[in-house]
């Protein structure tokens, strides 16, 4: 299965995507990670005011098949956390790249993001290329 790897987006190995808007990052996970897990039932993400720390456990995404860590592409602090997607996760598999994204960070450190694989490397690492 083709799964869509947005271009504007930088993916990190373990499967979350950032979407860089000035100093602020929208985070999620990616259409492949969310078709690995299978049926999503539950996320747990970190309030308003968190810290996060690049490569660090910033929440949990569990599935019928597994329980996951989340890791932070950036490090920084929680701005918004997407509360339709704790409350539905299952909505995730619907559109993970627009309205399925899970928190917002301000970032400390915007020149970490480009550390971040491109969506051919990406594309190229989940297929085996």
């Amino acid at each position: 299965m083709a799964f869509e790897y947005p271009e504007d987006l930088r993916y990190t190995d373990t499967h979350e995507y950032v979407r860089l808007d000035g100093s602020v990052a929208t985070v999620g996970i990616t259409a492949f990670a969310i078709d690995q897990l299978g049926d999503i039932v539950f996320l747990e993400l970190p309030e308003p005011g968190s810290s996060v720390t690049q490569g660090e456990k910033f929440g949990t995404i569990e599935s019928v098949k597994a329980v996951e860590d989340l890791k932070s592409p950036v490090s920084g602090t929680v701005v918004d956390v997407n509360a339709a997607m704790v409350d539905a996760p299952d909505q995730l598999e619907a559109d993970p790249y627009v309205e399925g994204w899970l928190v917002k960070v301000e970032v400390s450190d915007v020149t970490a993001v480009e550390s971040a694989l491109s969506a051919d490397a990406y594309r190229a690492m989940v297929e085996g290329a």
